[in-house]
């Protein structure tokens, strides 16, 4: 079942603006392309480029980076749509990208042929626009017409157009919108699910649909008929089918906050819907509902434990049954990592103590599962994913920290599996070696995280170190096979740690939302006690102890800098949330309450309060030295972040850098060099604090 990820633009309160702008000298810096905000961010730039790419680490990592970016070596990832395994690229050919497809017979080779279906280079410059490709949706089931998104420099707000794939054309008279941040979905060949900003009331204050519309072609958009009306402070409502052999559902979802869902199935003209605790994810397979609990439910005279898969036949569901047959149970150290369909199975990923069990569940004539492994490595990342839904052939992929990414064609009705694409080894791995350790947190919990070093580490505490982090969403921390880290970080001699904190989804939802809202400080101790636990290790010490992380973990970053500035070396903050005051008032943050509170109410801004990093910068404070980025097209987390945290330590005679690309979108890139650049940026900032 296809669910949104709603990273939404909220309408800004006027009257919260004005009230706040005294108390905030450097609000004028959230004006995102404003004269003065823009000349400001341009000087900084100039600043952190004339300091780091004057480092001599600098331009051997940055090219070293972009030719692993550029290489054709790269695994093309592909998507089965019909007879055709279609992909998009880029290289140093095709900057901004080209979109093409190929046979099996084809992908099979090491070098395929490939057919292409889109040049975006080539529209680009055509249309005299900054294209960045964002996402195809076919139509099912003859797979010849798509809806492209595609953004201007790389933000969230998109611009569909309608596209054939046998004559190579857009559809003029097809189902096009202009730029927003749009939901939109095949019904059938002429008919979609749409939502978008159909004037004023259409859209919620996170700045996402309020209304779900069906539009038919031919006809106007203004005539589309409304299928739903969310609430305006809803996050967002959208209409959406799901299409496989012999079923077709039509489905409305309604977020009104970002971990709750109302879900309604289309039954001819009337909205039915689903008797489900809003904190579900539900999804449909085949001829059953399945449900993936995120808190624990009693119904039916049973208890389903929260981060439970349960699956009942729609028909028995929908007459009031509850009985359900529970397809996976979580453990103390176990969780679900995903579940995918094939044809006739689902198969199930488990993190064990944040390593990956692959199950292969087949629903039986009895109303029971069957419950097979799936063989797989001990060790390393392991993910399987059905090639389409009308097979059960399926992808399978194992990589970790050290070894390349090997992409494998299985299928379920026999053992072996054909190796298809294996990366190259980008950089020497050799002597390296990954260990699991854990740290125990201020109130006792443990917390596992992941050590990449060379094998037999004198620890003496002057390993240059890089610790990472995340914490939020729910989102899981697993290995994975970086070229660029590898060349950039542990060629240098460093070590590489990855911190499995509270916030994230390693051990399930209980895992994260013990670091909601009020609870958050426990993924900051968590993080905290990972890095006091390799000093204590004498892995390395605070001089040679930097951290990293983006969006979230940007807002981890600004935390970690403000609540420790004793325990690190140097800090390099990506794409943050910092103005924890502001944040629900600027571009996706109202979506987020449910994630961090709501500041505007006064009892949720004392625990907010406690750890907002812009409103615990201190004069007189040494803290280690930043660099922040960000991007000016960034429409999900407000670059004013970034520019006001930097402008104000700078005020209080800290030593920072700031650097912000003008297009990337969240990412900070839009192509294949500004990625380089950026992250040249970091690693040689990182090489200069630390080594």
């Amino acid at each position: 079942m296809k669910i949104p990820v709603w990273c939404l633009m909220p309408l800004l309160p006027l009257a919260s603006t004005f009230a706040q702008t005294a108390a905030d000298p450097y609000q004028w810096l959230e004006d995102v392309t404003g004269d003065r905000a823009l000349t400001w961010a341009r000087e900084q730039n100039a600043i952190t480029k004339g300091e780091l790419e004057a480092s001599p680490d600098f331009k051997p990592i940055h090219d070293r980076l972009l030719a692993i970016l550029d290489s054709t070596a790269r695994i093309p990832e592909v998507s089965k749509r019909g007879p055709f395994y279609y992909n998009f690229w880029r290289d140093a050919q095709h900057v901004r990208g080209i979109w093409r497809r190929t046979s099996l017979a084809e992908y099979r080779k090491p070098e395929p042929a490939w057919e292409t279906v889109l040049d975006l280079d080539t529209l680009a410059t055509t249309e005299k626009q900054n294209w960045v490709w964002k996402n195809a949706n076919f139509l099912y089931p003859n797979y010849d017409r798509v809806l492209i998104d595609l953004s201007h420099g790389g933000g969230d707000a998109v611009v569909v157009r309608e596209f054939d794939v046998t004559t190579k054309q857009f559809v003029t008279d097809g189902f096009n919108l202009a730029e927003e941040k749009s939901s939109i979905d095949w019904r059938d060949r002429d008919s979609v699910y749409v939502g978008t900003n159909f004037g004023a009331g259409s859209m919620t204050t996170s700045g996402y649909p309020r209304i779900v519309k069906e539009w038919k072609r031919g006809t106007p958009l203004a005539e589309a008929r409304v299928v739903f009306e969310g609430e305006v402070t809803d996050v967002a409502s959208s209409g959406f089918a799901t299409d496989e052999p012999g079923f077709h559902r039509e489905f409305v979802h309604r977020t009104p906050a970002f971990f709750k869902s109302i879900n309604y199935l289309r039954v001819g003209d009337k909205l039915v819907k689903l008797d489900l605790p809003e904190d579900v994810r539900q999804g449909t397979f085949h001829e059953f509902i399945t449900i993936e609990l995120r808190s624990s439910w009693t119904v039916g005279g049973k208890t389903y434990p929260a981060g439970a898969l349960l699956a009942s036949p729609w028909e028995k569901f929908l007459a009031g049954s509850r009985d359900f047959a529970v397809l996976f149970t979580p453990g103390a150290r176990t969780s679900l990592a995903s579940h995918q369909a094939t044809r006739h199975h689902i198969i199930v990923n488990e993190l064990d103590n944040v390593r990956n069990r692959l199950f292969v569940l087949t629903p039986q004539p009895d109303g029971s599962w069957s419950r097979t492994p799936l063989p797989a490595p001990e060790f390393g990342s392991i993910a399987a994913s059905g090639v389409d839904n009308e097979s059960d052939d399926y992808w399978f992929t194992v990589t970790d920290f050290l070894t390349p990414t090997s992409l494998y064609l299985g299928a379920l009705d026999r053992p072996e599996r054909e190796l298809l694409k294996q990366l190259p080894a980008f950089f020497k791995a050799d002597g390296l070696e990954v260990s699991q350790h854990e740290a125990i947190s201020k109130d006792g919990t443990r917390v596992p995280y992941f050590q990449v070093a060379r094998r037999g580490l004198v620890l003496d505490g002057t390993a240059p170190t890089l610790l990472n982090g995340y914490g939020g969403f729910e989102i899981s921390m697993t290995p994975s096979y970086s070229g660029g880290r590898g060349a950039a970080w542990l060629e240098h001699g460093g070590v590489f740690v990855l911190a499995n904190i509270r916030g994230g989804g390693e051990f399930g939802p209980t895992w994260h939302q013990a670091a909601l809202k009020a609870n958050r400080q426990h993924a900051y101790d968590d993080f905290i006690a990972i890095a006091e636990d390799l000093i204590a290790r004498r892995v390395t010490s605070t001089p040679h102890l930097g951290i990293l992380g983006g969006s979230n973990g940007g807002l981890l970053m600004g935390v970690m800098l403000t609540e420790r500035p004793d325990l690190f070396g140097a800090v390099v903050c990506q794409a943050p949330l910092l103005d924890m005051k502001r944040y629900n008032h600027l571009l996706a943050g109202a979506s987020w309450m449910g994630e961090y509170g709501n500041p505007d109410l006064p009892e949720e801004w004392a625990f907010i309060s406690r750890y907002s990093p812009y409103q615990n910068v201190k004069p007189g404070v040494k803290y280690p030295r930043i660099l922040f980025t960000t991007s000016t097209r960034d429409d999900r987390v407000h670059p004013g972040h970034a520019r006001k945290m930097a402008a104000l330590m700078e005020s209080q005679h800290q030593n920072v850098l700031f650097y912000e690309n003008i297009e990337g979108g969240h990412a900070g890139a839009a192509d294949n060099k500004q990625q380089a650049y950026m992250n040249a940026l970091a690693y040689a900032f990182l090489l200069k604090q630390l080594k």
